[in-house]
C-alpha cells in the first residue's frame, strides 16, 4: 500500500493521529528531504524506518525504486516537507507509476496552506480556484494573470517573499484595485495575514520585504469590496513552538 500523508506545515503538533500511526507503521517512508522528515519523526518519538529521498529531481529510476518496494508487499507512506503530497509539491510521477502498475494508495486528510489562507483570509469560499506558483519572470506571470483576470472565483496563489511586490503590482495592473489577503508563514511562530486592497499591499510589502513563505488569495472579478479602508495591523506574534517546513 502506497499511503499519502500530509504533514504539518508548520507547528508540528497539526498532524493527525492517523498519520501518525501509519508513520509508525510503514516499511519504508519516501520523503522530500529526510532531514525534515527525520526531525518530524523525533519531535513524535517515532522509530525512523528506512527514508527514501523522493523530490521534485528524483530520477526515473527512484521511482522504480519505490514501485518495487510496494509490488514486494512493502507498505511505504509518502510524505513532503509540509503540507498534502502533490498540492504544487513532488508526487505526480510515483502516483502515476503506482496506478498503472495496480498498486493500492490511500490518501489521508490532512494540512495544506491553500484551504488554511483561504479559510482565514476573510474572502469569499465557496467557490475558489488553485494557480499554484506563478512563472517568476515578469513578462510570462503577466500572461497568466490576464488569463485568469474575468474569473469570479476567489483566486489562490503560492509566492516567493522575493517576488512578492512585483507580483502584487502586476496583480493590481491586471485586476484592478480588487481586495485581497497575503498570508505569510502559517500557523508558525511569526504567523502574519494582510488584508486590504493589491495597492495596498503591494506598497505595504514594498516598505518591509516579507521573509517565509506566502499565499496570496485574490477576490473574483465583481466581487463586493468587504474590508476596513484601512490595511489591517499584523497580529502579534505566537509563543508557541513552531517550525518552518
Amino acid at each position: 500500500m502506497l499511503y499519502l500523508v500530509p504533514t504539518p506545515i508548520g507547528n508540528l503538533k497539526d498532524i493527525t493521529l492517523r498519520a501518525l500511526e501509519v508513520l509508525k507503521s510503514a516499511d519504508c517512508i519516501a520523503c522530500e528531504d529526510t532531514r525534515r522528515t527525520g526531525q518530524l519523526l523525533k519531535h513524535h518519538s517515532i522509530p525512523a524506518p528506512r527514508l527514501i529521498s523522493f523530490h521534485d529531481h528524483s530520477s526515473s529510476g527512484r521511482v522504480r525504486e519505490i514501485i518495487s518496494l510496494l509490488k514486494e508487499g512493502k507498505n511505504v507512506a509518502f510524505v513532503t516537507d509540509g503540507g498534502t503530497p502533490l498540492i504544487s509539491d513532488p508526487g505526480f510521477p510515483l502516483i502515476r507509476e503506482a496506478i498503472r502498475e495496480g498498486i493500492p494508495i490511500e490518501a489521508l486528510p490532512g494540512p495544506t496552506a491553500v484551504t488554511t489562507a483561504l479559510a482565514v483570509s476573510g474572502l469569499p469560499t465557496e467557490k475558489f480556484v488553485f494557480f499554484g506558483f506563478l512563472p517568476q519572470k515578469s513578462g510570462p506571470r503577466k500572461k497568466e494573470l490576464q488569463k485568469v483576470k474575468e474569473f469570479e472565483e476567489t483566486l489562490v496563489f503560492f509566492e516567493s517573499p522575493h517576488r512578492i511586490v512585483a507580483a502584487l503590482r502586476e496583480m493590481r495592473e491586471i485586476f484592478g484595485d480588487r481586495e485581497a489577503a497575503v498570508c505569510r508563514e502559517l500557523t508558525k511562530k511569526f504567523e502574519e495575514v494582510k488584508r486590504g486592497t493589491l495597492n495596498q499591499l503591494s506598497e505595504c510589502f514594498a516598505k518591509k520585504k516579507p521573509l517565509g513563505e506566502i499565499v496570496i488569495v485574490i477576490a473574483g472579478k465583481g466581487r463586493k469590496k468587504v474590508f476596513s479602508p484601512h490595511l489591517d495591523p499584523p497580529p502579534a506574534s505566537r509563543g508557541e513552538e513552531r517550525r518552518g517546513v
